[in-house]
């Protein structure tokens, strides 16, 4: 039916051109987008007079064409003992310019290389590299071979081929041509695409008979198509096609956004935005976009001067808070000081729960954790505690804001159950940062001066990298305290501690190490109790700090006796089981 109806139109353009000359025939109606190439016949049989009528012919025929980039696109060659390329379908959109072409033809007058004609318009002249359109976009591609003697090579063959090939083929004869040629290059239904005129002042003749099946039907208007975006009628149907930055679905007829950031190549630091075909880099809150439109860099809220802080402005990456000077406090304002008072923490304690670790280790883990939870003051105003196991996965066992009294928090230390498996250190500091220390999970906002400190623990090497999050959580203000044991990487623990590092990381084969802490805690962060050389904290949260670090050593100690308790155990039951042996 597609072709049936691609065929009347186009052909009764042809007829009708040679009948109304010299005046161009009216188009009735839209034939569609097409890619046409004509072959010509300028064989030595072709005498001038009627080379001058072939010419003034393919000049009507395009009059009545709707030619452009997006619409028909012509192409002519001509032929006799070899083959000379006219112009191809890339080379002009404008039908001065063919016609132009057109008259500038000079006949080649020797044999007649049908076949070889056939052949150049197949590999060549309708090819994308000269300006034919993908198959995939349907856009018919026509051959009309006008000739008026018999082939001089074979046609059959390389005719078929190019039909294969997907070119509708209509074989035009003249005078002195074989009728059997004509209908061996033709594309079926036969009597739609051959046609055998006695001359050339004869074929306006048949133009009058395809007078009533001039038009085709505008499938885009006639028709309720269906396509979401676009319709482009062919001749006998139409497809649908997407505006730039959205893809065709596989129903042919909806669209969907191309997702420029699936393939993971767009480079953005922080988050990529995908939009019609195309992406842009976008940051996080507080952070502005570089110069190079995919990094980030964090905005210094502190520099635009509207913060009001009596003592001390610190920027974080969604705004600033209020920090006073030693010996003082915030006040609720978030702005103005005060003398200072005993101050609470925020603890989110990270434990590793690989296979490395084994159940009867584990099960120490949790009692350090309960023996912590012993010696703070555990309340929604104070003291605020979160659990985090990890290994080859993150699991918060609760988060600060799930329970308000140390016994509850006890007992849901006792519940936690050992995950095994990998070692994840990385992905459990992502996740602490991101989930346990946002407000949503508990954390105080920074505007109350509450410390934020991460404790980690760890017996063995991380399988994933944790340099990145161990940075963006002290760059977020959390204090990091790290302790390893075992095969603990020593690289490793000293790249997630707070600086300086020696104050909040040990490394030993057992806890009797990490008794150093307080001595190098008040040294280093609290001026009172030391030479005051390293000014990092408020005396209010050193005050907490130290007595964290200070009760945590008595529960390390006690733990360190059990420990090697328990190691002489297995070691006496492995020696009984060697000896049975």
């Amino acid at each position: 039916m597609m072709k049936l109806l691609l065929a009347v139109p186009l052909l009764s353009l042809i007829l009708t051109a040679l009948e109304a000359r010299p005046k161009p025939a009216a188009v009735k109606c839209k034939t569609g987008p097409l890619d046409i190439v004509f072959v010509i016949d300028s064989s030595r049989s072709v005498r001038p007079f009627e080379f001058e009528t072939m010419r003034r012919f393919l000049i009507d025929i395009i009059q009545n064409l709707e030619v452009g980039p997006n619409a028909t696109r012509v192409g002519v060659i001509q032929y006799s003992s070899q083959v000379q390329n006219i112009f191809s379908l890339k080379t002009f959109f404008k039908r001065a310019d063919m016609e132009k072409a057109i008259n500038s033809i000079v006949p080649l007058a020797q044999g007649t290389m049908t076949g070889l004609a056939i052949q150049y318009a197949m590999n060549l002249a309708f090819t994308i590299q000269e300006g034919a359109r993908p198959l995939h976009k349907k856009i018919p591609r026509v051959a009309v071979i006008v000739t008026d003697g018999r082939p001089q090579d074979r046609v059959t063959e390389v005719a078929a081929q190019a039909r294969n090939a997907g070119i509708e083929i209509y074989a035009v004869g003249i005078q002195r041509a074989d009728m059997n040629s004509l209908r061996a290059m033709a594309s079926h239904p036969l009597e739609e695409h051959v046609f055998l005129v006695e001359s050339f002042d004869l074929i306006q003749q048949f133009g009058k008979q395809f007078q009533d099946k001039l038009c085709g039907v505008d499938m885009c208007t006639e028709m309720d198509h269906g396509c979401q975006h676009t319709c482009v009628s062919v001749p006998g149907s139409f497809y649908c096609e997407c505006n730039p930055g959205y893809k065709l679905n596989t129903d042919g007829k909806t669209c969907s956004p191309i997702d420029a950031c699936a393939d993971g190549k767009h480079g953005c630091e922080h988050q990529c935005v995908s939009s019609r075909g195309s992406y842009t880099c976008r940051c996080r809150t507080g952070y502005d976009l570089n110069q190079d439109k995919k990094t980030c860099t964090m905005i210094n809220y502190c520099s635009f001067g509207n913060h009001s802080c009596q003592h001390k402005c610190v920027s974080i990456p969604n705004g600033y808070y209020c920090r006073c000077n030693d010996g003082f406090t915030l006040q609720a304002d978030g702005k103005a000081c005060q003398e200072c008072k005993s101050g609470h923490v925020d603890l989110v304690l990270v434990i590793d729960g690989s296979k490395s670790v084994r159940p009867q280790n584990f099960e120490l883990v949790k009692q350090f954790v309960n023996q912590i939870v012993d010696f703070l003051d555990v309340s929604p105003h104070g003291t605020r505690v979160g659990l985090v196991q990890y290994s080859s996965r993150v699991r918060t066992e609760f988060p600060l804001n799930q329970y308000e009294t140390a016994e509850d928090i006890k007992k849901a230390v006792l519940k936690v159950e050992y995950m095994e498996k990998g070692t994840m250190t990385g992905l459990a500091l992502k996740h602490m940062l991101e989930h346990s220390f946002s407000e949503a999970e508990g954390a105080r906002p920074f505007s109350q001066n509450i410390p934020r400190i991460g404790l980690v623990f760890t017996d063995g090497r991380s399988q994933d990298d944790i340099s990145e999050w161990a940075r963006k959580a002290k760059e977020s203000g959390i204090t990091m305290f790290v302790v390893g044991v075992g095969k603990a990487v020593e690289e490793e623990l000293r790249e997630i501690a707070s600086e300086p590092v020696e104050q909040h990381f040990s490394y030993s084969a057992d806890f009797s190490t990490m008794t150093h802490i307080v001595d190098n805690l008040k040294v280093n962060i609290c001026p009172e109790e030391g030479k005051g050389e390293i000014e990092i904290r408020s005396p209010c949260e050193c005050e907490a700090l130290v007595q964290f670090q200070s009760n945590t050593v008595g529960i390390l100690e006690n733990l360190t006796e059990k420990l090697a308790q328990m190691t002489a155990r297995l070691e006496d039951l492995e020696n009984q089981i060697s000896n049975k042996k």
